[in-house]
């Protein structure tokens, strides 16, 4: 790890912001023009996620290094009311609130890895990696 930042998630302007420096971070890392595309599209729904369904939280930016090849991780983080059924959270169409219900689903297949954790009344944690190609 060479590089860390860590934003607030509280209102819409933060989510502009996120995006933002993850496409600045992706670039910087040496993100493809489409990588870049996918993981600030990933980063815009998770960010998107954390303030409509939690109330907000935040989002840790990290460069990261294998030896090989460099990618972006973002962990996203937020103490709301957490997700009781994981497996159903993760499937296409299903949503709790107004929208498609592709945030969780399609942000995984945007990113190279994809790791969630929630227990209900204690939060969330969405961490993805994008390595560059």
């Amino acid at each position: 790890m060479t590089d860390a930042i860590e934003l607030p998630i509280a209102v819409n302007s933060d989510v502009v912001v996120v995006r933002q420096r993850v496409r600045t971070s992706a670039q910087e890392v040496g993100l493809s023009l489409v990588d870049q595309t996918k993981v600030v599209t990933a980063a815009s729904e998770l960010a998107r996620n954390t303030l409509v369904y939690a109330g907000g939280g935040r989002v840790r930016i990290e460069v990261v290094n294998n030896g090989a090849r460099g990618g972006l991780r973002l962990t996203f983080a937020d103490e709301g009311p957490g997700i009781p059924d994981l497996e159903l959270a993760l499937t296409d169409g299903w949503t709790t609130g107004g929208g498609l219900g592709l945030g969780l689903s399609g942000s995984r297949r945007l990113v190279d890895e994809f790791d969630l954790e929630s227990k209900p009344g204690e939060g969330t944690r969405v961490t993805v990696v994008k390595w560059a190609r």
